[in-house]
């Protein structure tokens, strides 16, 4: 675990580097932790993605997987690749202020 000042806030993450807290997230938050991912802005498309996995872990508990989000999020493999480049459903899951998801290595 380890905390990390953002935005004036010490922000706690876990061992792989996702937040701790789930209510520690904004979406301020979310355009610094994509920075730190190599990803500028933020666009339409990445929020969808975002808001998707946000809806999906408050109803189920679980970040979805990188299946679940191209059959569900309306975002096909390939665009999900150029949105979250090397580890889409990790990197997602991580500006979405998710732990990762089961099966992301």
């Amino acid at each position: 675990m380890s905390v990390k000042e953002i935005l004036g806030r010490m922000i706690e993450f876990d061992d792989d580097g996702h937040l701790k807290n789930f209510a520690d997230w904004n979406e301020e938050l979310a355009k610094e932790l994509a920075k730190e991912e190599g990803i500028n802005e933020l666009t339409d498309r990445h929020w969808l993605v975002i808001n998707f996995m946000r809806k999906e872990f408050q109803e189920k508990g679980d970040a979805p997987s990188i299946r679940k989000l191209t059959k569900e999020s309306g975002v096909d493999t390939k665009e999900l690749y150029q949105l979250f480049p090397k580890g889409p459903a990790k990197k997602a899951a991580r500006i979405a202020g998710l732990p990762k998801p089961k099966g992301c290595i």
